[in-house]
């Protein structure tokens, strides 16, 4: 029956990541990190190319390649950064509309899996999905990349424990 838990979790996963990115391509016109990084981008802590990289799992190269399009289509403009040596990105208007497109979409897409569900039966999967997300061992960065899709306005609280490394 655990066997049989993990793969129907696994076929629940990827239609959940199947509709994000038919959103994604929807609204955007781009799949890939291209979502995340407007999402990343747009807590506005006006991460550098680094900041990002580190977030999505890019190479420097492929990260500066991604922002070169997100400038071009206007989403994202470079500014100077704290320390003068590094660039911070930040949203333009137009960016932020499609950021906040991207979230409402995400979350309506994911919603429509959960429409079968009984008010009583969401709360106790919410409660079975914080359960799992805070067994998990994260640390500060691992949270980072694992929400760089989510809307913190609708998770201000976020499950998922970070530490500043990892147990040994």
């Amino acid at each position: 029956m655990m066997d049989r838990t993990a793969n129907l979790l696994g076929v629940v996963g990827l239609a959940v990541a199947d509709r994000i990115e038919d959103v994604a391509r929807d609204i955007l016109g781009r799949i890939g990190e291209t979502p995340a990084a407007l999402v990343v981008i747009g807590h506005g802590t006006g991460p550098s190319n680094d900041g990002l990289r580190r977030i999505l799992g890019l190479s420097h190269p492929g990260t500066v390649r991604l922002v070169d399009r997100l400038v071009a289509d206007g989403l994202v403009e470079r500014t100077e950064g704290q320390d003068r040596r590094a660039v911070a990105l930040r949203l333009t208007v137009k960016g932020h509309s499609v950021r906040n497109a991207l979230l409402q979409g995400r979350l309506k897409a994911v919603d429509t899996l959960l429409e079968p569900l009984s008010e009583n039966e969401r709360e106790v999967l919410d409660k079975l999905l914080v359960r799992i997300l805070t067994s998990m061992d994260t640390t500060v960065a691992d949270r980072r990349t694992l929400c760089r899709l989510c809307d913190v306005q609708v998770c201000s609280n976020c499950p998922i424990p970070a530490s500043e490394g990892r147990l040994a």
